[in-house]
Parts: C-alpha cells; sequence; structure tokens
C-alpha cells in the first residue's frame, strides 16, 4: 500500500516512522510518503491560507496548493482521504475497507479547514476521529493511518487481530506478564493453571463484564 500525506507540517510524523510501521516500511509492505502543501502554492511566500467570503474567525485553506498538491500524486487507483470532525467516526469496519485500497492520499486540513472546492472537486471520504475539534489534520491523520496500516497483510499477526477490542463486538480481556506476584498484586490463579479450555472461558466473562462497564452500547449492537 502507497500513502501519501498531504500537509503543511511535514516534521510532524516522525511516529510513522517508529515500530510497527518502519518495519512495515523497511519490509516493503507499506510505503508512507510526505508531501508539503506548501511546495505547491503559487504565492511568493508560499501562503496557503487566506481570510473566508462571509467573514469569521480564523483562516482557511486556500483551494490551488492543495489542488495542485493532489494532481501531483493522484492516479487512477488514488482514494483521497479527508480527516475531518464532520465525517464518518472511524471505527473497524471503516478501517479494514480502507486497508484494501492501493493508494491512499490524505488532506491534513489546519487552521480553519479547507475550502469547500476541495471537497467538491476531489469527493475525499471524510473521517473524524472523535466528536471534538484539533487545530489540524496531522494528528487524526495519523490515528487513521496507524489504524489502517494493522489491517494491511503482513503488517500485524491475524491471531493479534482476532483477539484485540472490537474484533469480536467486545472490549479486550485484562492481560498479565512477569512476575505473577507484584507488591501483592497477583495475576489470577486461572491464568497459571495451564487449562486453556478455562482460559478461554475466563478471558470471555471479563471481556463481557468490561464490555458492559464501559461500552454497553457495543452489546446493543
Amino acid at each position: 500500500m502507497i500513502i501519501d500525506i498531504l500537509t503543511l507540517f511535514p516534521e510532524s510524523f516522525s511516529y510513522l516512522n517508529s515500530s510497527i510501521l518502519k518495519r512495515a516500511q523497511d519490509k516493503g509492505i507499506l510505503k508512507i510518503n510526505l508531501i508539503d502543501i506548501r511546495e505547491f502554492s503559487k504565492d511568493k511566500h508560499k501562503k496557503c491560507d487566506d481570510y473566508p467570503f462571509g467573514g469569521g474567525a480564523g483562516m482557511l485553506m486556500s483551494v490551488q496548493p492543495i489542488f495542485d498538491a493532489v494532481k501531483s500524486v493522484q492516479k487512477e487507483n488514488s482514494y483521497i482521504v479527508l480527516p475531518s470532525p464532520t465525517g464518518k467516526t472511524l471505527n473497524v469496519d471503516i478501517a479494514k475497507e480502507l486497508s484494501k485500497k492501493e493508494h491512499l492520499i490524505f488532506i491534513c486540513g489546519h487552521y480553519e479547514g479547507v475550502d469547500e472546492r476541495v471537497k467538491e472537486i476531489f469527493k475525499p471520504e471524510e473521517i473524524s476521529i472523535g466528536d471534538y475539534v484539533l487545530t489540524g489534520g496531522e494528528l487524526s491523520t495519523m490515528v487513521i493511518v496507524d489504524c489502517i496500516s494493522r489491517f494491511v497483510e503482513g503488517v500485524i499477526s491475524s491471531e493479534s487481530l482476532d483477539e484485540e477490542s472490537f474484533s469480536k463486538g467486545m472490549l479486550e480481556y485484562p492481560q498479565y506478564t512477569r512476575p505473577a506476584d507484584f507488591m501483592g498484586y497477583k495475576v489470577p490463579e486461572v491464568l497459571l493453571s495451564g487449562n486453556h479450555q478455562e482460559v478461554d472461558k475466563w478471558r470471555k466473562k471479563q471481556s463481557e463484564e468490561k464490555t458492559k462497564k464501559n461500552r454497553p452500547d457495543l452489546l446493543k449492537k
């Protein structure tokens, strides 16, 4: 999968070159490119924003630099994503669907967002990561890219994906590692028993109880 990220702040994305995502890129499973939108501005000062027509607070990203930046990487198989608080809320199903795309282009808005004509021209899929507003689309993009990448074949083992939160419509069960006793806080005996059938039963029960307590809306679904 190729992921092109269009942003005013390429330096923000160092996280994407670490840990699991770095290994995926080293293996050639993922290719993540950062494109500086400022390089496409026709303004002599590389300005990429302006005051919104009709007035209002803040500045709005201009259509021209974004248009040219998209066109510089867009191909027939490209799928464009615009992180936005007005979009569909990210979930496992959306992430899995996007993970099947060959080429993703992310447009990172900033300030008060992007000129509406960006949406009219490119028809991007707008995705929100929650009911709140950030100062820019960079953090949202990193969250979405990380989430999507985990479902790309070869990035993470299928076994790990099968057991985590939301994979089966519930939250993941508690997990422990060594030592078995830390300052009197002990690992549940069933996990030390070696009885895999009992471990599975315990994990299922814990998963159900945690979901009921923290996310009862998942059980209704």
